[in-house]
């Protein structure tokens, strides 16, 4: 059996680092303090998305993002009531319904979104809170940045429809610094043209952990923040974020392989000498070994992974796991739901604990 154990005293102190560093961007043209919003998609990040919802709650935060209209509803009948922000835009008229029906703000991002929005609004005689998604270079929700005319007449044109927030999102902000002030200047163009035009775009977001914590001058009036109270980042953070979780298993198999033997998918490794292995039941299903980043880079990045995944393919594997305290290198490819971790020389048995931490390795615990 596979545990993710959660220090919640890391995950504290990840918090009120948080909360320190927001403090220190002041106040906004209006005079209010950077608001934090927790973003809670994908169960919290592995850690349950109500249970996690709570902790940060009772924490001090106190506005929520989510990805999902499931994972928005599952806040509210646990009996959340603080302010939630659906992330993605929908023009899908029984999906929006639920969710104004549970006080859900809505993110809206091209003409068709704000039309079926405004028209619920008028069977419900009431105004529908929503945030305005502009796409600045991701190519997901969101009016496309160069198109401002068609944005502006889709918003003129309501009056059941209430703007509370803009934003954008960052698409490779923690590694490349030249395209982020690209996406955030065209953001600013875009609300300069807005407000031009007598619209008022509410509260602005555009910073995600990596650029919370990279660009403190595009904080604006309020950043989502996820992955950072994890103390998860793809570079080092000069903040003091611990990481707040490891995965513990335990040892399901122990044998002897002859010299000579190939372990794991692809035949990467081969034993050198007779070699005492136990298999732990981890793989790349509980996140083992998955890197931040591979499918999130430039052509020439994607070649330089393939050209490092090619060359790994043919030199040992360096990865480790803690069995009982004693280092073990794990062996081959990890694979889907299992690792094999070389025990030779060890007083290891069936049933002992393994515990698996990582500097950036381990993503999806």
């Amino acid at each position: 059996m596979n545990t993710l154990v959660i220090n919640k005293e890391d995950l504290k102190h990840n918090i009120e680092k948080i909360k320190e560093y927001a403090q220190k961007s002041g106040k906004d043209d209006n005079g209010n303090s950077l608001k934090i919003i927790a973003v809670v998609k994908a169960n919290g990040y592995g850690l349950g998305i109500v249970e996690f919802t709570k902790f940060l709650i009772d924490n001090g935060i106190s506005n929520f993002a989510v990805a999902t209209i499931e994972e928005a509803l599952k806040l509210r009948q646990a009996g959340i009531k603080e302010e939630i922000l659906m992330l993605s835009a929908t023009a899908i008229e029984e999906d929006i319904k639920s969710l104004i029906e549970n006080n859900i703000t809505l993110t809206v991002g091209s003409s068709q979104d704000i039309e079926v929005v405004d028209k619920i609004g008028k069977e419900l005689n009431k105004k529908i809170k929503v945030h305005l998604k502009i796409d600045t270079g991701f190519g997901r929700y969101g009016f496309i940045y160069s198109q401002k005319e068609k944005m502006i007449e889709a918003i003129k044109e309501t009056q059941n429809i209430k703007i509370e927030g803009t934003f954008t999102h960052f698409s490779l902000s923690f590694f490349d610094e030249k395209y982020t002030k690209e996406q955030f200047k065209r953001f600013i163009d875009t609300i300069e043209v807005l407000k031009m035009n007598d619209i008022n775009p509410g509260m602005l977001h555009v910073c995600n952990s990596s650029a919370f914590i990279k660009y403190p001058n595009m904080h604006l009036n309020a950043v989502r923040i996820g992955s950072a109270f994890l103390g998860r980042l793809a570079f080092q953070d000069h903040i003091g974020l611990k990481k707040i979780a490891h995965l513990e298993s335990q040892v399901c198999e122990i044998k002897e392989l002859p010299k000579g033997f190939n372990i794991g998918y692809s035949n990467t490794y081969t034993t050198k000498k007779t070699t005492k292995v136990a298999i732990v039941p981890v793989g790349y299903m509980n996140g083992m070994n998955i890197t931040n980043g591979k499918d999130m880079f430039r052509k020439v990045d994607k070649l330089r992974y393939f050209v490092g995944a090619f060359k790994d393919f043919f030199k040992k594997e360096a990865l480790y796991v803690k069995i009982n305290d004693q280092k073990c290198k794990v062996l081959g490819r990890v694979g889907t739901y299992h690792i094999t971790c070389d025990i030779t020389g060890k007083d290891i048995k069936i049933g002992d604990k393994v515990t698996i931490r990582s500097k950036y390795k381990v993503c999806r615990l």
